[in-house]
């Protein structure tokens, strides 16, 4: 259960966000408050805990991403996680993968207004070329079978795997590990006490071991 008078200023004494990056925190979330209502970006009972529920949230990937690094986001919908490490880290090579076109205007006036450094993607993330990232993540897009085949098609030999997973990630990782050979580490979420971050660092097809 996350707390819904969990503010900006909070999340800043958290984090210990400078000035910088909490101005271009504060455009994205004004923004996200204007256009909420056009065209649904994330589940209207959520928008009362925004700093707590999707930026922090998001936040808490940021430390396991070291600078300079390139990042791959899928299903970025508002920007979660993605938006928001761009904002926090301008060192950040981010790519945000989103089919919706609506959504991708979004992303795109954040991105001119906050002043972030992303790429914005309008495809499906199938469709697109490979983008041999160091970094993947998502946040509620798909099962982490089907993250795992994005994945594969779009981070380095050395690629790592970030994916905010809710109270059903043992079950998604029991079910994955029918199809992969999944080398990971679990972190504890600091938004959803039945959550976890799971760190892939090795995901093997397991038909590769059959041949």
């Amino acid at each position: 259960m996350t707390d819904q008078s969990y503010s900006a200023t909070d999340l800043q004494a958290e984090l210990a966000l400078d000035r910088e990056a909490m101005e271009r925190l504060q455009t994205y979330a004004d923004l996200l408050v204007k256009w909420q209502p056009k065209i649904n970006l994330v589940g209207p009972d959520t928008m009362g805990d925004l700093w707590q529920r999707h930026m922090l949230d998001s936040a808490q990937l940021l430390p396991l991403i070291p600078n300079h690094k390139k990042v791959v986001d899928f299903g970025s919908g508002a920007g979660f996680p993605g938006l928001v490490l761009a904002c926090l880290n301008p060192t950040l090579d981010i790519h945000l993968i989103e089919s919706d076109q609506r959504k991708c205007a979004f992303l795109r006036e954040v991105k001119r207004a906050a002043g972030c450094i992303v790429t914005v993607h309008n495809e499906r993330i199938e469709k697109l070329e490979p983008l041999g990232a160091d970094f993947a993540t998502s946040r509620a897009l798909a099962s982490l079978t089907k993250l795992l085949l994005f994945a594969r098609m779009h981070s380095l030999s050395t690629g790592i795997c970030l994916f905010l997973k809710g109270k059903r990630w043992v079950d998604e990782l029991t079910e994955a590990e029918k199809d992969w050979m999944i080398g990971s580490e679990h972190h504890p979420s600091r938004t959803d006490p039945a959550g976890m971050i799971l760190e892939i660092k090795e995901w093997t097809p397991r038909h590769e071991y059959d041949d």
